[in-house]
């Protein structure tokens, strides 16, 4: 049976024509599943009982189930969630707060069960890979999470989007793609692609499509200034050759006043000297881009350890008087583990 949050909007008009309906129906249904955030056909009300009959008989509605929440004491929320087949992946709610001192979210988005990446310092990578999400997975993430802060469409309070949670994006590119064009949909969940950003550490294929697609801002997880010390800690991600990636992200399709997000990791002792700050200086010189710093946070077992904070400051401070746009990135659910690289979809019980 088709799980109606699986198709795209063309493909929901197909779906609706071949069961003999009016065209204006696809509109209606389609709002029901993204607005309105219908969990039954059976509550679409302004839907005549024989449609949603004909409806339910071909098709259901199918949201990720949570199974646990936890909440940091910075207000960060970790929502774990069980897929249809009993799978486990984690969603996390980031709360900021405008100029005016309105609460904003952002969700930090998983894409696949697992990842295959096995990034050194990441608990996600320890998991090993077990299979892609699907687009009702994925979006589904976003429909729990409205659902759970009873998100007011006219004036929501989740605002920003990133795909940072479990898995390479760009690993999945068919059902990120299709996920990015629906929350791109304004009849549907509506998010502007200068509110979405994709993160991925380096995947030479479907890079270009992304760009190409317009449909969110690219953000690169570097991590490594070298190719040497990249291969070290990202082996898979080191496969495409750093010098290669750099070549091909200095011509990426950017918009106006758009740049490149480079996510660096700092690992105490690791990649976080001013000789690394120098090789990285060089790195960016020629990319339009901006660089999130990243203070490690360590997780059970973690073979690595945060920076001491005037190392942190020193690297900062390096960069930045060599004209590099360098953000140091709050990291916030430490204490839930739900910071970059903690999540690992295991519950409390």
């Amino acid at each position: 049976m088709i799980n109606l949050l699986d198709l795209t909007y063309a493909e929901l008009a197909e779906f609706v024509s071949g069961l003999g309906e009016n065209a204006y129906r696809t509109s209606q249904i389609w709002q029901w599943l993204w607005r309105k955030r219908a969990r039954s056909i059976e509550e679409m009300t302004n839907i005549s009982k024989t449609t949603r009959t004909r409806l339910a008989e071909a098709a259901h509605i199918v949201w990720p189930e949570v199974v646990e929440r936890q909440e940091s004491k910075d207000g960060t929320r970790k929502l774990l969630l069980q897929l249809h087949d009993g799978a486990l992946v984690e969603t996390v709610l980031i709360p900021s707060h405008s100029r005016e001192g309105r609460l904003r979210l952002t969700q930090c988005l998983s894409c696949q069960v697992g990842c295959a990446m096995g990034c050194t310092f990441c608990s996600t990578g320890a998991l090993g890979f077990q299979r892609n999400m699907t687009m009702s997975e994925i979006l589904g993430q976003v429909l729990i999470a409205r659902e759970e802060v009873k998100d007011d469409l006219h004036d929501p309070l989740l605002r920003n989007l990133v795909f940072m949670g479990m898995g390479e994006p760009l690993l999945n590119l068919k059902h990120m793609l299709r996920s990015l064009e629906t929350l791109n949909n304004d009849q549907g969940l509506g998010f502007s692609p200068r509110r979405i950003t994709v993160s991925t550490c380096g995947i030479a294929e479907g890079l270009q499509t992304l760009g190409d697609s317009g449909l969110a801002f690219l953000a690169v997880s570097l991590h490594a200034p070298n190719q040497e010390l990249r291969a070290r800690i990202m082996p898979k991600a080191a496969r495409w050759p750093l010098e290669d990636m750099m070549r091909v992200l200095k011509t990426y399709p950017l918009k106006t006043r758009e740049r490149v997000t480079f996510e660096y990791l700092l690992l105490g002792g690791v990649n976080d000297t001013l000789q690394h700050a120098k090789e990285l200086a060089r790195l960016l010189s020629n990319v339009k881009s901006k660089l999130n710093i990243i203070v490690y946070n360590p997780a059970d077992g973690a073979e690595y350890q945060a920076p001491a904070p005037h190392t942190v400051q020193a690297f900062v401070d390096f960069l930045v008087e060599r004209h590099i746009t360098v953000i140091i990135r709050k990291s916030k659910g430490q204490d839930i583990d739900a910071a970059c690289g903690q999540l690992a979809a295991k519950s409390r019980g």
